[in-house]
Parts: structure tokens; sequence; C-alpha cells
């Protein structure tokens, strides 16, 4: 796999384009393992090889944690210097990390408007609850895309009931203000997407449904992708409060309102952001998110696309001259975005 070396100091570092980024609300989602204990079908690992894939094809491992708990802290804080202000920690499922203790107690103190966001499956929210209450996250979002023990095991292959996911739902509510949930629109929840929406609008829930994104991992199993319409048609009998959202980066939603409630729903339709270095790209044709999150690894990289590990970039050797990471960073997402990478 091919990684791109940090680029070397400039005389002038081009800011725009990283900071249009932060400005257009994109995220930096922070990997903190590629482990996870289940195995949803439709994983994407954030870039990594995916928890389902290893299972079948033990020779076809993650990449290997090279990170400290200090080396997060220190790239999140130069990162939030540097504009970004939409920080989410994501696995995997994070709560597996050894890591999760230390970097989510030891988060660096933002401006105001920097908010961290934790996602996770769930199932070990109560077993972490006591430490998990003294982090500075403005969030956690749950991914709920099964409703029952019967959606679950076909979904993530797992022996896991769904009573762990619903109770870590209810722990992350008694230590959380703002709990939301993420369901993956599919043939096999299907008959329970109605079921999880009146879940949410009970507990007075936002939540965010989203039709499948592309990835090589997935690919065999493109008879399992629905159309987000039929949920579309639902909401609008519901409410009439609805609106369409495709500025800035990544897909564009669909966001509903009901009694105060917001229900997103991703639909590729509405179409996405892309870039310059999009406009030559080969899988182009199979992405429908655009350019919408940076994604930092546990073994200390950086890519600005889902589908696009050779613009990954090293940033390992910066982490003892934390005052060029940022600058790095940006000239990489400057030329990801002029086309010249």
């Amino acid at each position: 796999m091919d990684t791109h070396s940090v680029p070397l100091a400039e005389p002038s570092i081009d800011w725009t384009a990283l900071r249009n980024f932060a400005m257009l609300r994109g995220q930096l989602r922070v990997s903190l393992t590629p482990r996870c204990n289940l195995k949803c079908w439709f994983c994407h690992n954030e870039g990594d090889v995916p928890p389902p894939f290893t299972h079948l094809h033990r020779d076809a491992q993650p990449r290997q944690r090279e990170l400290t708990a200090e080396d997060f802290t220190t790239i999140l804080r130069e990162m939030i210097h540097a504009g970004l202000k939409r920080l989410h920690f994501t696995g995997g499922e994070p709560l597996a990390s050894p890591l999760a203790r230390p970097v989510l107690t030891s988060l660096p103190a933002g401006a105001p408007d920097v908010s961290y966001t934790l996602i996770t499956n769930g199932t070990r929210v109560r077993t972490h609850q006591d430490w998990l209450a003294e982090t500075g996250l403005d969030k956690v979002k749950v991914s709920l895309h099964y409703f029952s023990d019967e959606s679950l095991r076909a979904i993530a292959h797992t022996r896991v009931g769904i009573a762990a996911v619903l109770d870590g739902i209810e722990a992350a509510r008694e230590m959380f203000e703002r709990v939301e949930l993420n369901t993956l629109l599919q043939r096999e929840n299907q008959h329970e997407i109605r079921p999880i929406l009146d879940f949410a609008l009970d507990r007075r829930l936002p939540v965010q449904f989203i039709e499948l994104v592309d990835t090589d991992f997935n690919s065999d199993r493109q008879s399992s992708a629905v159309s987000a319409q039929g949920l579309i048609d639902y909401l609008r009998t519901l409410t009439t409060e609805e609106h369409s959202e495709i500025a800035g980066v990544g897909q564009g939603r669909r966001v509903f309102r009901i009694d105060g409630i917001e229900i997103d729903v991703i639909q590729r339709e509405l179409g996405r952001h892309h870039v310059g270095q999009c406009g030559a790209c080969p899988v182009r044709a199979q992405c429908i998110e655009g350019f919408w999150a940076l994604r930092l690894d546990h073994a200390g990289g950086v890519q600005p696309c889902l589908l696009r590990d050779d613009l990954r970039m090293d940033v390992r050797d910066l982490l003892d001259q934390p005052d060029r990471l940022a600058e790095a960073v940006a000239t990489h997402i400057t030329a990801f975005t002029e086309g010249t990478l």
C-alpha cells in the first residue's frame, strides 16, 4: 500500500483548503482501533480492513497500532489549533481500544465551538460508564442498524443480543445531554425502520438514516442496498417541516423535524461535494460521499478519502515537531483539492 511521505516545510503555508474544509463543517474522524466486537457486513472501518473481512480472510489484518494516547492528544491539539472544530472518535469500536480512556479523558480544551463526538455500537457503553461520564465529550452517537436479535445476528454476525445495544443507549442518555442514533438502510432491517424511528421519537433522540456507501469490501452485497425514498414518503406523512441541505462537504441530506426532533436522511440523489483531485479519480464513479472527512488512523496515517489509501499521509515523523504537523496536513489537503497529489 502506497503512503505519501510528509511534505517538506514550505516558507509559506497555504491554509485555505484546510480552513475552508473546517468552515464547511468537515470532520476529523479519529479511529482509535480497527477492532470491533461486531462484524457488520457493510463496515468500511474508516479505510482499514474491516472485521467481517478479517473473519473470513485471516491473512488480511488491519494496520498495527503505532500511536500512543499522548500522540493522539498531540495531533488533536494541533488540528484544533489549525481550525478543525468537529472531532469524531470511531473505530472499529472505539471503546474496544485500550487507548479510549486515556484519550477521551484528556481531550484538549478547545474553543466553544469545538465539539467531540463518540461513535459507538453501544454494547460497551454501560461497562465504561464510570469514566465516560468524566470525559469532555459533547455527544454520543450510537449505531442502531437492527432492532431485534434476529436482525442483529443477520447484520453483525454476533451472539450479542439487541438488549446490550439498547441498554448502551440508555447508559449514554444517563451521562450525556446529546445522544443520537444512526441507521444504515438495508434489506436486512427494512422491516424495522419504522420501529427504530418510533423508538427514537419516543426518547426524543435525533436519528440519521443513511443509504449504503459502496466500498471494495461490500461490493458483493449490492442487493442489500435499499432506497431512502420509502422512508422519505412516510416522514412526509408525519410532518411538513422539511428542508434539504446540499451545501458544504459530503452528501446532501433531507432534514425533517417531528415534534422538535431532527430526522436526517442521507440520500445519494442530492449529490456530494468533490474537489480537484476527484476529477481524474479512478473510483469516482462509485463514490457517493465526496470529501467530507479527514481520517486519522491508529497507525499514524491521515487520509482525505475513504476509497483512496494511496492518498494516505504518514504523520508519525512529525510527532516530535508538533508545530509542523498541522502545516503538513494543510499542504496535503491543498494538493488534494488542487488535484496535484
